[in-house]
């Protein structure tokens, strides 16, 4: 009894730590843009994620035992239930795999899970999920149905017993059962357990971004299978990591996996989720700023990559019919660029936050992956003056900035407090938060600038001014 519970303590807090693995955030990495709840793609009301991770076996690479460094990641647009949502997709580089996207293009319309793996299992991957078409009815009592799921993949080689096979039938029904919505595990896990990025371990990860558009709020999801770039490349928040992580050591070649890589060579897969009512050609503009975010962090389209991207609305959800005309809402073109912005900001991030999570991984022969360095990340980015300490703010403070600011004759910006955060709104429009630089200054990223408090000798919000494109004053009337 007393080793049963002693076993269950060490799970538990096991499971809390990792759990609490660290995100680039956290390491006061600046990124630009507001997160949502999780800062995933299940931000995306409806949207489930799951892994499957198999790691077995260490030492030199016999084909077919091992060593095993390598999974399966599922993503589903509604849930486990046959929903079809509108997509579409981009190569940036085709020198990969996303099955399924002929039809995407053809119909507008994504039938199927997401699913992830390495390069030699994608046929594995595609036949287990029709199985469980089949097992799960997933099409509903239909008795003349046709299908092309949609399996993306990255190459593990450097690490995994890749020419092996060891993804089945039964690794593919783990990621799909283990899908859920909330927090997603980042890092490796799932199709990214053995990938590798920007000269340092890689994997999966994810964010978001909500905005605002009108009197609308509307949230942009990413994930990501990271596994590409030259650790030359590597930058983030603008400062060349790469270049000053040079004299530490990233990944060490003992033996050969079976090809000829590249520095620069993988692969990057990059799925974008929305709720905005977004239609297929519009997802593909979507699906096409996604290199921008990966351009941001150093990704170069290397000629040995596959950089394939799909992109989808939960939008519409009665858009799919095959025997009625369907009503369905589409947002203006001329709104679009909010949706654009937070596609490039939460691809960047959620590349970094793959990294951040990745552990130092050991594979075939010895073959070895580092894990980002924290430490040493943040001493770059603090010799760059790119640091962004975290603030914490009293609430008898944030209640000082609480009130009405008249910015013009009718025209008032109201500052709301809820619960530990804090909102804007201007007269006629809808609130949106702001997030603290320091004691009394604010990123106002729907507005594109900066809200300072003005405080008085006794520490008395008097006014507020409004950074952009110049200096504008309201005085705080209530």
């Amino acid at each position: 009894m007393k080793r049963l519970l002693l076993f269950s303590l060490l799970t538990f807090f096991i499971s809390q730590i990792y759990a609490q693995k660290p995100r680039a955030r956290d390491l006061g990495i600046p990124f630009t843009g507001i997160p949502g709840t999780y800062n995933a793609i299940t931000d995306v009301a409806g949207i489930e994620v799951g892994h499957s991770t198999i790691i077995s076996g260490s030492g030199k690479n016999i084909i077919g035992e091992g060593p095993i460094r390598t999974g399966v990641t599922a993503i589903f647009p509604r849930g486990k239930k046959f929903s079809p949502v509108y997509a579409n997709w981009y190569s940036l580089n085709g020198n990969g795999e996303m099955t399924g996207t002929t039809w995407v293009t053809e119909s507008g319309f994504l039938e199927t899970p997401i699913m992830i793996t390495n390069t030699n299992s994608v046929g594995v991957v595609r036949d287990a999920v029709l199985k469980w078409f089949v097992d799960t009815n997933w099409y509903n009592n239909e008795t003349w149905w046709y299908t092309y799921p949609l399996v993306a993949e990255t190459y593990d080689g450097f690490l995994n017993d890749i020419y092996g096979f060891h993804v089945k039938e039964k690794h593919v029904l783990e990621a799909i059962n283990n899908t859920s919505s909330g927090s997603v595990d980042e890092g490796n896990v799932g199709g990214g357990t053995g990938m590798m990025c920007l000269g340092f371990k890689g994997g999966i990860g994810t964010s978001s971004r909500v905005v605002t558009i009108n009197d609308s709020t509307y949230t942009v999801g990413v994930l990501v299978q990271s596994n590409f770039g030259a650790k030359k490349n590597l930058t983030i928040a603008g400062v060349p990591v790469g270049m000053e992580l040079m004299h530490i050591k990233s990944s060490e070649y003992k033996g050969p996996p079976q090809s000829n890589r590249q520095e620069g060579d993988g692969s990057i897969i990059v799925i974008v989720a929305t709720d905005a009512p977004l239609l297929p050609h519009q997802l593909k503009r979507i699906a096409q700023r996604v290199p921008l975010g990966i351009g941001n962090v150093g990704g170069r389209g290397s000629n040995g990559s596959g950089d394939i991207f799909l992109a989808f609305s939960t939008a519409n959800e009665n858009a799919f019919s095959r025997e009625e005309n369907s009503s369905i809402i589409s947002l203006s073109n001329d709104l679009i660029t909010p949706l654009f912005e937070a596609t490039v900001q939460s691809v960047e991030e959620a590349i970094i936050n793959a990294m951040v999570a990745a552990n130092t991984m050991e594979g075939i022969n010895g073959n070895k992956s580092y894990a980002l360095p924290h430490e040493a990340t943040v001493a770059a980015l603090k010799k760059f003056n790119r640091l962004q300490q975290k603030v914490s703010l009293d609430d008898s403070l944030i209640e000082q900035y609480v009130g009405k600011y008249e910015l013009a004759p009718d025209f008032f910006i109201t500052i709301l407090k809820k619960g530990p955060k804090i909102f804007a709104r201007g007269t006629g429009q809808r609130e949106f938060e702001i997030i603290p630089v320091n004691k009394n200054t604010f990123n106002a990223y729907n507005i594109g600038g900066l809200i300072r408090f003005n405080l008085d000798e006794h520490q008395k919000a008097t006014s507020l001014t409004i950074i952009q494109n110049g200096e504008r004053t309201a005085n705080k009337v209530d």
